[in-house]
């Protein structure tokens, strides 16, 4: 049972990275409480020492600050103002609701305005790094935002977070995680075609992955996935769909500024035809696979 002095937070979304924060901040002291409309994730919350919501709105019941960790805007949208979200009706609300759901940029200022008119700092606090990496605290968390709002929160990012950073106004955050996740997902799909051409080659994969390591071509994603790549291991900890609508976000973003990004567009085309080939939920390392199956 948690003491006084414990700090308490409430995580709407309790998938791979909401469940990994929750696991995070319960190890580290905080007390926690979920809402999933998954039984099953709440189950496990439960298991962990986490307290289950029957729905968003009981979150501020349990704690001033609430984090969103949900698929997309319109996720957050429901969480927030839906039928019994955590900002619906005149009641009781959170000092701070600081959302990680990777979103359209351009949504967000729109959040933040709505969540001020009723006294709620809305922070953008996306996250770089697998859901492994996240419940180990060796993340790194780019946020947009009021800077006093975020260094009110800082405690929270530290726990998530081996460093994170203040990069601008509502928006910037998940300005910030499009440009990281652009440059990740490219690094995963090279090393990915660089390992099927190794094996096409007749070469040791796995050895070659040691000379890649060792060479100038080194990224970290080789540390990160290169094994899970050579042993057709994709127990997903950032699943391939998730990546997918990043890069149909970064797209849309580029379209709207009038440029084009030609790297992720061929890398849309893998990840799309990866999920028509069933690969969608399973982990993002799998981009491997449509490269070895030849179709896109």
């Amino acid at each position: 049972m948690s003491g006084a002095g414990t700090k308490k937070i409430a995580v709407i979304g309790v998938g791979l990275v909401g469940t990994a924060i929750a696991e995070r901040l319960l190890e580290t002291g905080w007390a926690v409480a979920g809402c999933d409309v998954n039984a099953e994730r709440i189950a496990h919350l439960r298991a962990q020492g986490g307290v289950a919501l029957a729905q968003p709105r009981a979150a501020v019941e349990f704690a001033d600050r609430v984090v969103l960790a949900v698929f997309d805007d319109n996720d957050i949208e429901r969480a927030l103002w839906g039928d019994h979200g955590v900002l619906s009706g005149n009641g009781q609300t959170p000092r701070a609701v600081i959302s990680v759901t990777t979103s359209d940029p351009d949504r967000i200022p729109a959040f933040a305005e709505r969540c001020a008119k009723q006294g709620v700092a809305y922070l953008d606090a996306t996250v770089s790094g697998s859901s492994g990496q996240v419940r180990r605290g060796d993340s790194v968390m780019m946020v947009g935002g009021e800077v006093a709002a975020a260094d009110r929160n800082k405690d929270f990012f530290d726990a998530i977070a081996k460093q994170w950073f203040h990069v601008g106004a509502s928006g910037a955050g998940a300005r910030a995680k499009l440009v990281v996740n652009l440059v990740l997902g490219l690094n995963r799909a090279a090393l990915g075609e660089g390992i099927a051409f190794a094996e096409k080659l007749g070469l040791d994969a796995r050895a070659m992955m040691g000379v890649l390591k060792s060479s100038a071509a080194f990224s970290q994603v080789m540390n990160i996935k290169g094994e899970r790549m050579l042993a057709r291991d994709y127990a997903p900890e950032g699943r391939l769909r998730q990546h997918a609508k990043d890069v149909t976000l970064m797209l849309a973003q580029a379209g709207r500024l009038g440029m084009r990004l030609p790297l992720s567009t061929v890398h849309d085309r893998l990840l799309q035809s990866a999920i028509a080939d069933g690969d969608g939920d399973i982990d993002n390392a799998a981009v491997i696979e449509v490269i070895r199956r030849q179709k896109f």
